[in-house]
């Protein structure tokens, strides 16, 4: 036994079979008693008598010790145990902070590997001058996340353009007012009526409110002039709704939010240029609100045409001085200078809707079918369709909605807080000498 190499498979039994001597020392240690084995051990386990813990075999290299595990002596060097008997164990406990038995000398070859790790459940002390004012973060997450999110979208356009379908598109969802076959008497409205629908959406734990308001007969009579004034009046009256909220002297805690935060206008793929019924509405409406320009049913275009209609339609925007969102003025800095210069360059988008789904390569897709193949609703080589939801919804909608308030809805509030100060100046005047007379 004395010539056994302790890696030899057959040293523990040697070990076992070893009887303890000592000359002069204290007794001997019992015998560990066996004990069941872990189930990352490959051989034999014992029970430390004294710490009670769980011994596992020692690995070959003193700098591998098992999973981590503090080395401990149960027994071993001279005084104890031939050499050749020696056994060296280790504590199945990775909590442990001690060797099994302290008062037994180390030697130097250990002394590197006795070490206290940390424990595994106790957390990672703190900087000295941690404040925690990053938590604000993660508090403003919880908050939001109780409330949810309100978003409003007007869509305006001619019958026939596909705004239905581009909303149910962009939610993915079936929350846009479908358009019914109307009777012969309702075919044509008189007057341009305002629609809104109401959705409450939840993804991934996150609600949002979405109201979609519509404007059917836009665009669809003869004579079509002044036929934004509706819409106009709506959006005013929603601003209106929203001070008057605010003015009362017991106001909500939360005050509703229906104002429109932003406006698609859809451009019919004409491939010439802007109407002027498109000009004189956007050039109207880009001051009161957020207006987005998108070509409808853009697939009826070739690649060429698209790139010159574009061309045309950017041409006009700049010629008569229409100012659609992304604004320049509202960039606060360089970084969102530089993403918001990638949004404007794209405008118009040119989108195609689509609520129907295809199997393309054994991948489902949103897209139309036809007898050339599959046009890919959100695929960025056959429409900008993807831009479009990235602006409104993925990069952009919190900016959109701070806009409506910070800007919009801001100069509404100066403008009838002027007029109503006029108004209480002039009445004071007339009153004045009535007061005098009396």
């Amino acid at each position: 036994m004395s010539g056994m190499h302790p890696a030899h498979p057959g040293w523990f039994q040697a070990f076992s079979q070893a009887p303890l001597v000592s000359s002069g020392d204290p007794p001997p240690l019992r015998s560990p008693r066996p004990a069941p084995e872990p189930p990352f051990s490959g051989g034999p386990s014992y029970l430390c008598p004294r710490s009670g813990r769980l011994l596992v075999p020692r690995p070959q290299s003193p700098f591998d010790p098992l999973l981590g595990s503090e080395p401990c002596d149960l027994v071993g060097g001279p005084r104890s145990l031939p050499a050749a008997g020696a056994a060296r164990l280790s504590c199945w406990a990775p909590e442990a902070a001690l060797g099994c038995i302290g008062d037994m000398a180390d030697t130097p070859r250990d002394a590197g590997l006795k070490q206290a790790p940390t424990p595994r459940n106790e957390k990672a002390p703190a900087d000295f001058g941690y404040v925690g004012i990053d938590s604000i973060l993660e508090q403003m997450r919880r908050k939001a996340m109780k409330q949810g999110f309100e978003f409003n979208i007007m869509v305006v356009g001619q019958s026939g353009l596909g705004k239905s379908t581009l909303i149910n598109t962009l939610f993915k969802s079936k929350i846009s007012r479908k358009s019914v076959q109307p009777t012969s008497e309702e075919r044509i409205p008189k007057t341009i009526e305002i629609k809104s629908i109401t959705h409450d959406i939840e993804e991934k734990g996150v609600r949002m409110k979405l109201t979609v308001i519509d404007t059917p007969g836009f665009g669809d009579h003869i004579n079509n002039e002044n036929c934004w004034q509706p819409i106009m009046k709506f959006i005013n009256d929603q601003y209106e709704k929203y001070l008057q909220e605010e003015v009362n002297i017991n106001r909500k805690k939360r005050i509703p939010d229906t104002r429109v935060h932003c406006c698609l206008y859809f451009i019919p793929a004409t491939g010439h240029s802007l109407r002027p019924l498109d000009i004189e509405f956007m050039k109207r409406l880009s001051k009161v609100v957020n207006i987005v320009p998108v070509i409808a049913k853009a697939d009826t275009l070739t690649l060429e045409e698209r790139v010159y209609f574009k061309q045309r339609i950017t041409a006009d925007l700049l010629s008569n001085g229409i100012d659609v969102y992304p604004q320049k003025e509202f960039d606060e800095d360089s970084e969102d200078r530089l993403v918001n210069e990638k949004f404007r360059e794209m405008i118009p988008f040119a989108v195609v809707g689509s609520d129907h789904e295809y199997q393309v390569n054994g991948k489902r897709i949103l897209g139309r079918k036809t007898k050339w193949g599959t046009i890919e609703v959100e695929n960025t080589t056959h429409c900008e369709f993807a831009y479009l939801r990235d602006l409104l919804i993925r990069t952009h909608m919190q900016n959109i909605k701070d806009i409506t308030s910070s800007i919009h809805f801001e100069a509404y509030r100066v403008k009838r807080l002027h007029e109503g100060s006029h108004a209480m100046s002039n009445g004071v005047e007339e009153k004045g000498p009535e007061a005098q007379e009396m």
